[in-house]
C-alpha cells in the first residue's frame, strides 16, 4: 500500500498513529504530496479527483480517500479494534467527526492567512471558523472526557491529533485556558509513542 501524505497534516497522522498502535507502520509505503484548492501541486489527483491528501492506493481496488475512510479499511485489515463493537461505536465516531471538523474549520483558517490575498480576506469569516472550533472544545470538555479516558479508540486519536493541530498552528487562541481537563488529557495522550513518532516538522 502506498499512502499520498504530507507530513504536516492532521489527517495524515491520524492514519500514522493507527498504524504505529497497530504495530504496522512499515504496512504501507508514504508517498510526498502537497498542494492548494487553488493550486492542486502534487496532488495524487489520479487516486483522489478531489485533489486532497491522504489517499491510500492498494492492491484489491480503487485507492481510498478521506481519512474515516483510510482509517476504518486499516483497522478492519489490521484488526485493530479502534472502532469499537456496539453503542461505543456511535460515541467514538461522534468524536471522530467532533475532531475532523475542528481540523476543517483551522485548516480553512490557515489558508484565508496563506491562500487568499490580504485585500480579499474577511476577518469576520475567520472568527466564525473559530467559532466551530470554540464550541467543540467547549463540548469535549463538558460532555466527552469519560469517553476521553476510556479505551483507546479511533476517537481519542483523531482528538489528540486535532488538538495537537491547534497547538502547532494556532497557539495564539490559547484552547487549554479555559479547558483544565481536555488541557491535561491532551498532555498525556501526547506522551503517547505513536505520538511522539508521527510529531509533524516544525
Amino acid at each position: 500500500m502506498r499512502l499520498f501524505y504530507s507530513g504536516t497534516s492532521p489527517y495524515v497522522r491520524k492514519i500514522l498513529v493507527l498504524l504505529a498502535e497497530a504495530g504496522h507502520s512499515d504496512a504501507v509505503e508514504l508517498v510526498a504530496a502537497s498542494g492548494t484548492p487553488v493550486d492542486t501541486g502534487t496532488q495524487p489527483l489520479a487516486h483522489n479527483p478531489l485533489g486532497k491528501i491522504p489517499a491510500l492506493e492498494r492492491k484489491d481496488g480503487p485507492a481510498l480517500y478521506d481519512s474515516r475512510v483510510i482509517t476504518r479499511y486499516l483497522d478492519a485489515e489490521f484488526k485493530t479494534g479502534l472502532y469499537p463493537d456496539g453503542n461505543r461505536l456511535w460515541d467514538t465516531l461522534v468524536l471522530e467527526a467532533t475532531a475532523d471538523g475542528m481540523l476543517d474549520a483551522a485548516i480553512l483558517m490557515v489558508y484565508e492567512t496563506r491562500v487568499r490575498p490580504e485585500d480579499k480576506r474577511f476577518d469576520p469569516w475567520v472568527e466564525g471558523q473559530w467559532g466551530k472550533v470554540d464550541r467543540a472544545l467547549d463540548a469535549l470538555e463538558a460532555r466527552w472526557m469519560s469517553h476521553l479516558h476510556g479505551p483507546l479508540d479511533m476517537g481519542q486519536i483523531a482528538v489528540g491529533c486535532a488538538l495537537e493541530y491547534l497547538d502547532f498552528r494556532h497557539a495564539a487562541r490559547n484552547w487549554r485556558t479555559t479547558r483544565p481537563q481536555l488541557s491535561a488529557w491532551a498532555n498525556a495522550f501526547s506522551a503517547r509513542d505513536s505520538m511522539i513518532q508521527t510529531q509533524p516538522p516544525k
